[in-house]
């Protein structure tokens, strides 16, 4: 992760001059850029112990260092900025703060302004809800704008260094989210309560054999015969017809790594020196596979060409980044997977990353033995996927910039700024999703796509009302309004969780359900253009704001018509997911959903009878423990819906990687999740992964937090498997979304293919814990000695942790939460660099600073000691 030097940054009451100022509107467009260029716009916390509990307070500044005065009354300029939070005024300033939209606020100037003295500050007093402790919190590109002139970014707000426009956290009120009614007992990591906590993983492992014959994820059965097999330039790959493209997968990786092997199909041959790949009809289950390395032979027999494909990413895993030829233990391998759901869910709806990002995910998921690749292709902020004969979609809905009217693009949002070059932008052409479709698919990945309705629809609700407007000038009054998703009628009040009270699709208007079926054909057609079939289609349905259609004319005719089961706004959601789902029934898909998508409420699942689809499945992630809601799974579960375990807890990659203001990431469901939390995840037992509730607290009874009986899981065979997710609200880059991926997606991994034995029911609290810990040890040992240097080979930016470390008795002693990770120490403030490879002699008060190192090149972030506050 980058390293971010904080500088301070001042907030003082307004300093205006004692003269009238010169009345000035910005009339030339180098006049605001010039302003732009030099003033400063900075935002900063107070504190989040506020007198109200769950709210904070806060201060935006102005600080004027442009030679241009701003004049006093109600001038023609405004100032727009993106924040998470919704902000009001807390002190008078001669402005107004007004939430535009989602994270968009617009401060303007009234009579009452007394105008900005060059080389003045104006301090803007605001509070909210609720507490802002990260960096990642806030959002860059603020801008100025006045009358006509185009737009102008605050060039210090143009920049991915929050110090350049964030003031430092660093007291207690800004670093933890609460005090009262009960303290946040989450502490910030140090350099000491890191090196503490990487102890277990840097202790020397019970069991020393190498490290080089271990796999992630960990084989069914994995058995060493004795001995070595030297794989060098003289091999050939011999495959069964059906298996080509397996085969020459293997050829292109071992290439990679700097061994040509020849090709040649059929079996017929017996002799040394040869990787054998086929399939064995004996071997019945799916994904199953048996790897065999002795007597100058490999060979390669599975179930189904994805079981070969499996074995020949574990032959892989048993080789180096680098080698001409390898010395490879002989040993017997016979795998299967423990789900037949393995999956990753990735966001680039809020923030588009690129096609070639997306694709170095693929080729990771396939290394790891992941095989469903959940797309979240639309949202409020974006829609990414171009579909034919609705070019608004992508034209409007695939660009942010500063355009009210939405005419030209969506408002921005999420700190893209004002211009179509700022950070977010882009969709998927048609052609790049083919070739996401192959190239998945070849790696033996479905891809899934979700388009999400009827909420977070922002993006194509605008769209499509764009649509409507170009058509109906047109004076195409039917052809407008035949995909048009919204209800000019429509007076329904709410505010969503994200802070919009615009992006709910009118579930009531029959043109809704075309749009769904024009974009579903679309998609159709894309998988068969690739060679595929369609099966599954995720619609989304979370997070529906509350209030949605209360107010809509077009749902109050629906009523009146008496349509069974649809009798006022309640029924109003399983009235949609039943249309959609008779939609993809008639088209042979299967239907996939957010949890909350398919319930009533908290407790109750819509009737799964009503639904013709043979797969009805839910992503279920909402296990806040105290919430009440965390046994969602198994009630959507016993209610005849397949499950796939997406709980934020433990499987939300967008959040931090410690408790940290420098860590990116949001943090609603749990104040962090590391690497070794998720290796720790149970998804056979959810009640079993309840340690903590949201402040920090133990949970020893969670029957007992929760106030009522917990329901059983009844019918196991419905729960598919597992699913990281990374959602990107506060990832503007590629380089962001990787440290956030990699490499938490490994223990995730991990979870879906194998059942660790310290999972058993059986074993005790205490033992568990202790096998744990040992597991991870070997695992995390694995991951940082062969895993990261392959990570790094394929171009992937992976998280570095930062380095613990503490002076004990005048020396220095650090360690790291990946052990294998090089570690080094300067003591002149990083002008040089040593190796840290044991404890070093320290004098008294030297500084010294430390960071860990990929073998890439890249850094962590600096650990410094002595500590300050961060």
């Amino acid at each position: 992760m980058k390293n971010t030097q904080v500088i301070p940054v001042i907030f003082s009451a307004a300093l205006l001059s004692a003269a009238p100022l010169q009345a000035h509107q910005f009339n030339q467009q180098t006049e605001l850029q010039t302003f732009a260029s030099n003033a400063r716009f900075e935002m900063a916390v107070v504190s989040n112990f506020a007198a109200k509990a769950g709210t904070f307070s806060g201060q935006l500044q102005l600080n004027n260092k442009s030679a241009q005065a701003l004049a006093a009354g109600s001038g023609n300029w405004q100032i727009y900025f993106h924040s998470i939070r919704r902000l009001q005024l807390t002190a008078p300033a001669g402005l107004t703060l007004e939430h535009v939209q989602g994270d968009l606020h617009r401060l303007a100037p009234t009579k009452a302004f007394k105008g900005l003295a060059a080389g003045a500050a104006l301090t803007v007093e605001v509070s909210g809800a609720p507490y802002l402790v990260t960096y990642s919190d806030f959002m860059p590109r603020a801008f100025i704008v006045a009358g006509k002139l185009q737009p102008e970014v605050f060039s210090n707000t143009d920049s991915e260094d929050f110090s350049q426009f964030v003031a430092p956290l660093r007291r207690p009120e800004q670093l933890y989210r609460y005090q009262q009614p009960e303290p946040d007992l989450y502490k910030v990591a140090t350099a000491q309560s890191r090196f503490q906590d990487n102890l277990a993983v840097n202790a020397p492992l019970a069991d020393d054999s190498s490290i080089a014959d271990q796999i992630i994820p960990t084989p069914q059965q994995q058995k060493l015969l004795g001995g070595k097999l030297l794989l060098d330039q003289q091999w050939t790959i011999r495959f069964q017809g059906r298996l080509k493209a397996e085969a020459a997968y293997l050829q292109d990786r071992l290439g990679l790594a700097g061994l040509a092997l020849k090709t040649v199909p059929g079996l017929a041959d017996n002799s040394a020196r040869q990787i054998q790949l086929r399939v064995d009809p004996a071997l019945t289950t799916a994904e199953s596979y048996r790897l065999r390395i002795a007597d100058n032979r490999i060979e390669v027999s599975a179930a189904d060409n994805a079981g070969v494909f499996y074995g020949l990413q574990s032959l892989l895993a048993l080789t180096p980044a680098q080698f001409s030829s390898i010395s490879l233990a002989q040993q017997e391998i016979q795998d299967s997977p423990r789900y037949r759901w393995r999956g990753m869910h990735y966001d680039m709806a809020r923030n588009f990353h690129g096609k070639a990002v997306t694709l170095r995910l693929i080729e990771q998921m396939a290394r790891y033995k992941m095989n469903k690749l959940h797309l979240h292709l639309t949202e409020d902020e974006g829609w990414r996927l171009e579909i034919p004969g609705l070019p608004e979609l992508t034209d409007i809905g695939a660009q942010r910039c500063f355009d009210l009217t939405e005419q030209r693009c969506l408002l921005t949002q999420l700190g893209t700024g004002p211009h179509k070059s700022g950070s977010g932008n882009g969709f998927y052409t048609r052609d790049d999703f083919i070739e996401i479709l192959k190239y998945a698919n070849a790696r033996h990945i479905e891809v899934i796509p979700e388009i999400d309705m009827p909420g977070h629809a922002r993006a194509a609700i605008v769209a499509m009302q764009a649509r409507y407007q170009r058509l109906l000038k047109q004076g195409k009054k039917a052809e407008a309004e035949q995909y048009l998703l919204s209800d000019p009628a429509d007076k329904s009040k709410y505010m969503t969780v994200q802070n919009y009270t615009d992006n709910s699709v009118n579930v009531c208007m029959d043109s809704s359900y075309a749009f769904i079926d024009k974009v579903v054909y679309e998609l159709q057609q894309m998988y068969r253009a690739a060679g595929l079939k369609l099966s599954t289609y995720h619609m989304g349905g979370d997070e529906v704001g509350a209030g949605s259609w209360t107010a809509s004319p077009q749902c109050q005719a629906l009523f009146a018509k008496g349509v069974p089961g649809v009798a006022g706004v309640a029924d109003l959601k399983p009235y949609f997911v039943s249309k959609v789902a008779a939609l993809l029934h008639s088209r042979q898909l299967a239907l996939g959903g957010w949890e909350d998508g398919l319930m009533y409420d908290a407790v109750n699942p819509f009737n799964r009878e009503q639904f013709a689809n043979k797969n009805v499945y839910a992503n279920v992630w909402d296990n806040i423990w105290e919430w009440g809601v965390a046994d969602r799974a198994y009630r959507l579960a016993n209610a005849g819906y397949q499950v796939v375990m997406s709980h934020g807890t433990h499987l939300y990659l967008d959040h931090p990687n410690e408790t940290h203001p420098d860590e990116r990431g949001y943090y609603w469901a749990a104040r962090y999740t590391d690497a070794k939390k998720i290796f720790g995840y149970m998804p056979d037992d959810v009640y079993a992964n309840a340690d903590k509730t949201r402040t920090g607290a133990v949970i020893d009874d969670l029957e007992q937090l929760v106030g009522r009986a917990l329901p059983k899981l009844e019918k196991p065979e419905n729960i598919l498997g597992v699913q990281g997710q990374v959602w990107t609200e506060t990832i503007r880059t590629a380089t962001q979304l990787e440290e956030m991926v990699y490499p938490r997606l490994l223990p995730i991994a991990e979870r879906a293919w194998h059942k660790a034995d310290w999972e058993a029911a059986t074993v005790s609290a205490t033992e568990r814990m202790k096998a744990r810990d040992q597991s991870w040890q070997r695992f995390a040992r694995a991951m940082s000695e062969k895993e990261l240097p392959k990570l790094s080979q394929a171009g992937v930016h992976y998280y570095l942790p930062p380095v613990g470390a503490e002076i004990q008795a005048g020396q220095l002693v650090a360690n790291i939460a990946y052990p294998g990770l090089t570690i080094e120490y300067s003591l002149d403030q990083g002008k040089s660099w040593l190796r840290y490879q044991e404890a070093v002699p320290v004098r008294a008060g030297a500084e010294v600073w430390l960071r860990s190192r990929a073998v890439d090149g890249r850094n962590s972030r600096l650990t410094k000691l002595p500590e300050t506050q961060p």
